[in-house]
């Protein structure tokens, strides 16, 4: 049984072969699990929406972007800090219900966040996706503003995805205004 804590070798049927359900993994390490876990497939999914193709080639872009190769590093650190985060407020968030809005707001902005990507590299619409942009910025500055509040120190981590998110908004003003 999946949603038990008891593990079939705490009945004497040999190892654990569940390890999310043993003992001897912490509840920082579990958290940790769930929260890479989330964040890999959250840079998949946006990964393979992003089609650095001909039409997005062809597209005039703003003088002062950066290179399309620093994006990638960029948004590693991000969604390292973002983990981080995540797990440090779940940790120190022991309601169960402001737990569930945790987690609602991360999940809001992983939907938030790929779908930015659909819009602009899937569907061509730089000006659609130009509109999300502000939303997801948005959801960017509530979970700053819920990790500020419940662990300041950790509030700062998400400091850089608020500016990355700022940035790329201008980048995607500058798209649209010059194609």
């Amino acid at each position: 049984d999946w949603s038990s804590d008891v593990c079939s070798s705490d009945l004497g049927a040999g190892p654990c072969l569940n390890p999310w359900m043993s003992a001897a993994i912490s509840p920082r390490l579990r958290a940790s699990a769930w929260a890479a876990a989330a964040t890999l497939l959250v840079a998949l999914l946006g990964g393979l929406a992003t089609d650095i193709g001909p039409w997005y080639l062809a597209l005039r872009q703003p003088a002062w972007k950066p290179p399309d190769l620093w994006f990638g590093p960029a948004w590693t650190l991000i969604y390292t800090l973002t983990a981080v985060a995540a797990v440090r407020i779940w940790e120190v968030t022991p309601a169960p219900a402001a737990r569930r809005r945790w987690l609602a707001m991360l999940a809001l902005n992983a939907a938030l966040n790929i779908l930015w990507s659909l819009l602009f590299f899937t569907a061509k619409q730089p000006d659609w996706a130009l509109a999300e942009v502000a939303l997801l910025w948005l959801s960017v500055l509530q979970l700053y503003a819920f990790a500020r509040w419940r662990l300041p120190r950790v509030g700062w981590l998400l400091l850089p995805y608020l500016a990355w998110v700022a940035f790329a908004g201008c980048i995607n003003l500058a798209v649209v205004r010059l194609n």
